[in-house]
């Protein structure tokens, strides 16, 4: 891993078990900074898909939040994502929004990590890909001390698709707990 000699010098974290690669790795050159930032996905809320999309799309949703999955099972045993109803993003929650994100994070935390197939939740939040604010949550398999750590999305996308019916089955149990607590 070492490379080429006048190669920048590669990151510790490449060494970290939890890394999911190996081999020869070189670093990409650093683009030069753009002269503007583009726009996000959504940034009008006319062109936002998640304030498009009915409830019908989403496992559990009330006046001001909902919770969606990705389509079909990945590498992780449970993927989901918070959403605010209303077209916001971090830094234009109010407080009451500030306060029931904290309660919903540890309430969905909590559902997850009870799932007998999971050890850890992971929960991420990205600025870049989305206007709408979106919280991910991503379960880490029990057992799979390899997956701890920064590398959950790489590994997500590299393990085989969780069973299918078991997946369906816990986010079934998901909604039923997110309801139970309404």
């Amino acid at each position: 891993m070492a490379g080429n000699p006048r190669s920048p010098k590669l990151p510790d974290f490449v060494t970290w078990p939890a890394f999911p690669f190996e081999g020869d790795l070189r670093l990409k050159p650093i683009a030069e900074p753009a002269d503007n930032e583009p726009p996000r996905r959504g940034e009008e809320p006319g062109d936002c898909s998640s304030c498009r999309a009915g409830d019908e799309d989403y496992l559990w949703a009330n006046e001001r939040w909902r919770v969606k999955s990705p389509p079909k099972p990945s590498g992780l045993p449970v993927v989901v994502i918070l959403e605010t109803r209303a077209h916001l993003d971090l830094g234009d929650l109010s407080t009451m929004h500030a306060a029931e994100l904290g309660v919903l994070t540890v309430r969905l935390e909590r559902a997850i990590r009870s799932l007998d197939s999971v050890a850890r939740v992971h929960v991420s939040r990205w600025g870049d890909g989305s206007a709408h604010l979106q919280l991910w949550f991503l379960a880490r398999p029990l057992g799979h001390l390899q997956l701890r750590g920064p590398f959950m999305t790489m590994w997500d996308d590299i393990l085989p698709p969780t069973d299918e019916s078991q997946w369906r089955q816990d986010l079934d149990y998901l909604t039923a707990w997110l309801a139970d607590a309404d």
